[in-house]
């Protein structure tokens, strides 16, 4: 069930995911975004540069949507009993329901857009 329901996704979240990926076309470095589409292995999805992705996965019988970032450079909520190293990579697993609306999918794809427009530059990923 979980193929055939990851396949149903697939053909609603893909127009969406074409469209970003135009829109980004500009902005990024040579070569991407980057349109993954290999179903048939279980993963569909699209990275907008190599630090930021978004990927909808099965792993048999659970569908999740699997975000890839940095996390920022500069972070004010780290401590001395929290360490936090910028320009880590963050991967972060959630689960995704097989019949989620086109907002929540929507969403899914805003929410990477959105972390990849607040990165502060390239900097971020090594000091100068």
């Amino acid at each position: 069930m979980s193929e055939e329901s990851l396949r149903q996704l697939r053909e609603r979240m893909m127009p969406m995911l074409r469209l970003v990926a135009e829109e980004y076309r500009t902005r990024v470095p040579d070569g991407f975004p980057v349109i993954v589409d290999a179903v048939d292995r279980g993963v569909f999805g699209l990275e907008i540069e190599p630090s930021y992705a978004l990927y909808v996965s099965s792993d048999g019988n659970e569908i999740f949507a699997d975000y890839y970032w940095r996390s920022d450079r500069y972070d004010a909520r780290s401590s001395a009993m929290r360490e936090k190293f910028a320009g880590s990579p963050v991967y972060d697993r959630r689960p995704l329901s097989p019949n989620a609306t086109d907002l929540e999918l929507r969403n899914a794809i805003a929410e990477l857009m959105a972390r990849h427009n607040y990165q502060p530059g390239l900097i971020h990923i090594s000091d100068s």
